[in-house]
């Protein structure tokens, strides 16, 4: 299940949700009579007047919160990849071969995230190396800073000081990678998505088609809200997730100035 493509993967869980509250509404119209379910509408209709409140409640909550992770991941991945960049070009005033060092690191960490870290990420994992690069990126301007004077160590110390901005950006991509929403927000979206569909299959609507239309119809729509808020939730993890294109076209731009 794990290697079907997300959108698939969608379909079919909607597929199942849908069988079973059109199955579950075949039974009730099979073993409760009409008239018993229609003597009982004002009251059941109480309670998924209520269930439904909640029901948006939470649910307009939960998609704040995932749409809130998933900008905060995009934004931790642009401010990374720019703070690559800065420190590649803060160090083309450097003296060789301190300049080489540095912006070679710099290029490789790029790289390794691309091709490395970004698969890694989709199973929820990072890169050793992608860290150890990172790492040995500082020591190297570190170093240069400790043995260098003047302009050059001014230069330095400016991207030490995008460094840091960088080591933040890379934990909150990382953090994104790991940060789910609380077990006991999808438990309250489950009781209450399964509570809704089922007050609602109890509905004293005489016509059988109609009932189990209206029931699959609702169903669908939260089966797919549902989905929707697990996808933002894993916002490196499917095949909606987000893209490395901040880094892709800082290689490119890094490509195309050494092949000048």
């Amino acid at each position: 299940m794990a290697q079907l493509p997300t959108a698939v993967l969608g379909i079919l869980i909607i597929v199942l949700a849908v069988s079973l509250a059109v199955a579950g509404t075949a039974l009730v119209h099979n073993r409760v009579p009409v008239k018993l379910r229609e003597s009982h509408t004002v009251p059941l209709g109480l309670i998924n007047g209520g269930l439904n409140g909640m029901f948006g409640i939470i649910v307009g909550l939960t998609a704040f919160l995932v749409l809130g992770e998933y900008s905060d991941a995009q934004q931790a991945l642009q401010s990374e990849a720019g703070d690559v960049e800065e420190i590649y070009r803060l160090a083309e005033p450097l003296p060789e071969p301190k300049r080489e060092q540095i912006q070679g690191l710099a290029a490789s960490y790029a790289r390794v995230v691309v091709d490395e870290e970004w698969a890694l990420m989709r199973e929820d994992m990072t890169s050793p190396r992608a860290a150890a690069l990172s790492e040995e990126l500082r020591r190297s301007i570190q170093e240069g800073y400790r043995t260098s004077t003047g302009a050059e160590q001014d230069f330095l110390g400016e991207e030490l000081d995008v460094m840091d901005e960088l080591d933040e950006a890379r934990e909150a991509r990382l953090l994104a990678v790991h940060q789910r929403l609380p077990a006991i927000l999808w438990i309250a979206l489950a009781v209450l998505a399964i509570a809704t569909i089922g007050f609602s299959s109890l509905v004293g609507m005489e016509n059988r088609r109609l009932h189990l239309l209206t029931v699959g119809v609702l169903a669908t729509g939260i089966t797919l809200v549902l989905f929707t808020i697990a996808i933002l939730d894993r916002p490196f993890s499917t095949d909606f997730r987000v893209q490395p294109q901040p880094f892709e076209l800082l290689l490119h731009e890094i490509e195309g100035n050494r092949g000048r």
